[in-house]
């Protein structure tokens, strides 16, 4: 070796297997550096290599100080060779870089989205721009096989291609052969007696298909959803009595084709126990009375478990009220297998009180932190409330802008008396899409549009557009809400509407009635669930005359003195939402009143509504839902109501099959003027649609309506009621709730325009 050029070089795949080398190194004389060189860089800054070198220029230069350096380069994973060469006291690094990916693509892949398997990648470090890494592309194809099992498709393949381009840069392509998904071919449960095996598979979300199974997929095996409904089965005995069932085996076969999977489920059920006794053991804060009347275990009943679940949670959450967070309660039973008997000692342990020292907030990435924390009502440096808790958990929920929320307590090292809550929120889209659609023969298609952002730009705020492009109402609007318009809770909404509107007719009039308003609404919370509005409106409307004109605007017109008005009526408002979801609700009550009163400007009249609707589950498979609605209005200082504020009936959201509204009073040209009341009642039964499995996202439900319309001058007589009934579909799709009805009138009168057929999207009821 030539005395005036010495090398040290280490050359590897790893930076661990680097390390090795350089630690076996050709030992060389310590030198004083006089100057540090670099080659073989292309796209890495030198600044990069000189700031992770442990050697600066007048150090002296050992070989544990070249080791260290080789390692340190290799840590940055932008090379796959490292040289260090000695040139008379010049320490020159020799690099070569790792390949830069230039693009990651995928071939054969339906099952999921390009873009989101690009955003699973670049998250390990496998994207556009990186360098390239052979560890991680056999991680990414370990990953992506992983996610086909669990959909199902146990014979997808995975190649890697790996194509060289110019400057050092690499394309790579991961082509899938996703195959057949293997589907549930044979489902069993061995040793049932007490309930017949249809029964019990009849709890499973997974299943053997139906006609539905390419919407549902139920068919697919997948192991999460095998053992939710594993722990569904179980519930279903230990709530009945069998407090000694157990799930012996659970045996997966597939086929060796990959294609048919056999699921068997041996269980032993063991005896039904009656429950003999309940009594309250340990520390109940001298509250006994106020334990027992939480107690949902009865004597004399079978052994429930869900009911002895309900109870000792009912007992932590009232020892949470008191400010006891980590409160042990238990339930021992004492079985008498003699008799089949079971009695229930509840053990309690308050242990200590605590208050809560800080409330940390994550996954709110697009929503600002300050409209998480003004739902809260667990306060930093105060007592640990349970009920405060889980009602922050609640307001929350309502929001709509999350899908999924937990509010979880972790103890504070050091501070036996102190905790930290932590609040997890996982965000969901809150822009949605509404579209409505009928047709007839008076109508055609007629088509609606709005626009709504619950949660604009992540300050809670609402903003909405809709647009009705009916031929015979015409509506476009635009609000906003601002939840928060005070401190204390006050909401403000600002409206403004145009709307363009006249009867349905056959007679091709070219009279409208328009109107436009500016609006301000405030919301004033009066409790956690009550809210009451109050508001105004300036409204002007202008009857504009044409052929076909109903006489009754000629006659309004005549009244107030002209064809156009300006009033300013004040409103009040009052809601209650109660119901476990806004979109498909299936337990839960939801009631509604309005007032509006004008006594300032061209129109006196007062007019309200008021809106109920009760959920209640039958069973799992079935809900059933009513709904009322009645609006009521008159004149006042002996002026007529107007006949634009009339209510409707008839068609989606009143009286199904029959032409939207076009029941109530008629003008004496036979067209359809609404009146100034309406009553409305609706009753449906709701089950998941058949060989939808438990899915409720897609429902089938039966329906009866009965409502109508009735002049200001009229009595609401009960034999002029119309009435339909029905079935039609439910599904939540991508754009919001979709229903489709079919409706028969069996109340019907002469004269009466029907329409059987029906759809909304983004409509209940």
């Amino acid at each position: 070796m030539n005395k005036q050029f010495r090398r040290l070089r280490a050359r590897t795949v790893s930076g661990v297997i680097a390390a090795a080398f350089a630690a076996h190194a050709w030992a060389i004389d310590p030198f004083t550096v006089r100057d540090i060189r670099v080659e073989g860089l292309q796209r890495v800054e030198p600044g990069t290599v000189f700031a992770s070198l442990p050697i600066r220029i007048g150090d002296e230069y050992n070989d544990e100080k070249g080791s260290a350096a080789i390692r340190a380069l290799f840590g940055l994973g932008l090379f796959k060779d490292v040289r260090l060469e000695v040139q008379g006291g010049v320490l020159v690094v020799v690099v070569e870089e790792r390949p830069t990916i230039a693009d990651v693509d995928f071939s054969g892949v339906r099952e999921f989205d390009k873009d989101t398997l690009r955003k699973a990648l670049r998250e390990i470090g496998l994207a556009e721009g990186r360098p390239y890494d052979q560890a991680l592309v056999d991680r990414a194809e370990q990953e992506l096989r992983r996610q086909y099992l669990s959909r199902s498709l146990y014979a997808a393949e995975v190649v890697t291609t790996v194509t060289p381009t110019e400057r050092n840069r690499t394309n790579l392509t991961f082509t899938v052969n996703e195959g057949d998904p293997a589907r549930i071919k044979d489902l069993r449960v061995v040793g049932a007696k007490a309930f017949s095996e249809g029964t019990l598979l009849g709890l499973f979300d997974q299943d053997t298909g139906g006609w539905l199974s390419w919407y549902t997929k139920s068919d697919r095996y997948s192991r999460s959803k095998l053992n939710a409904d594993l722990e569904t089965l179980r519930s279903y005995y230990l709530s009945r009595g069998y407090l000694e069932f157990r799930i012996d085996s659970t045996q997966v076969a597939i086929s060796p084709d990959k294609r048919d999977i056999s699921i068997t489920i041996n269980i032993t059920e063991g005896e039904r126990f009656v429950v003999s006794g309940v009594r309250l053991e340990g520390n109940f804060l001298g509250k006994e009375d106020d334990f027992r009347r939480l107690v949902r275990i009865r004597p004399g009943e079978a052994y429930n478990a869900d009911r002895v679940a309900e109870t000792t949670k009912a007992f932590n959450d009232l020892f949470a009220g008191f400010g006891y967070a980590f409160a042990s309660v238990e339930a021992r039973p004492e079985i008498d297998r003699a008799r089949n008997l079971v009695a229930l000692t509840l053990v309690a342990e308050p242990q200590r009180r605590a208050y809560v020292r800080r409330v940390n907030v994550s996954g709110n990435n697009r929503t600002r932190d300050e409209v998480v924390r003004r739902e809260l009502r667990q306060y930093e440096a105060s007592w640990y409330d349970g009920d405060k808790i889980k009602l922050s958990r609640d307001r929350l929920d309502r929001l709509g802008y999350f899908k999924d929320i937990s509010i979880d307590t972790t103890e504070v090292p050091g501070a036996p008396d102190q905790v930290d809550l932590n609040v997890s929120v996982v965000e969901k889209p809150t822009g949605t899409l509404q579209l409505s659609a009928g047709f007839s023969s008076y109508e055609n298609l007629t088509l609606g549009f709005g626009v709504q952002q619950e949660n604009a730009f992540g300050t809670g705020q609402y903003l909405g557009l809709n647009v009705n492009t009916s031929k015979y109402n015409r509506v476009i609007s635009l609000n906003t809400t601002d939840p928060y318009f005070t401190k204390d809770g006050v909401s403000r909404t600002i409206d403004l509407y145009h709307r363009d509107a006249k009867p349905f007719n056959t007679q091709g009039g070219n009279y409208s009635l328009a109107s436009t308003g500016l609006g301000l609404r405030f919301g004033i919370p009066f409790s956690e669930l009550d809210t009451v509005f109050l508001g105004t409106v300036l409204e002007h409307t202008e009857i504009r005359p044409g052929t076909n004109i109903p006489a009754a605007y000629l006659a309004y017109a005549d009244r107030v003195g002209g064809f156009t008005s300006t009033s300013l009526p004040f409103t009040v408002g009052w809601a209650r939402d109660g119901r476990d979801s806004a979109l498909a609700p299936t337990r839960g009550r939801l009631q509604r009143a309005s007032g509006e009163v004008s006594v300032i400007g061209d129109n006196n009249y007062w007019r309200g509504s008021y809106q109920f609707q009760q959920y209640i589950p039958l069973n799992k498979q079935f809900t059933v839902a009513f709904n009322t609605d009645v609006g009521w209005g008159a004149g006042l200082n002996g002026k007529p109501f107007p006949v634009f504020k009339n209510f409707y009936s008839g068609g989606l959201g009143t009286v199904r099959g029959f032409l939207q509204s076009t029941l109530g009073p008629r003008d004496v040209t036979g067209l359809s003027i609404g009146g100034a009341k309406r009553v409305t009642f609706n009753f449906e039964v709701l089950t998941p649609f058949p060989g939808a499995g438990n899915d409720r996202s897609l429902r089938l439900f039966a329906f009866t309506d009965v409502g109508n319309a009735f002049a200001e001058n009229e009595r609401v007589r009960f034999d002029e009621l119309r009435a339909s009934a029905g079935a039609g579909i439910s599904w939540l799709s991508p754009l919001g709730p979709l229903r489709l009805a079919i409706a028969q009138p069996i109340r019907k009168f002469p004269g009466d325009r029907i329409q059987r057929l029906q759809f909304q999207v983004g409509t209940s009821f």
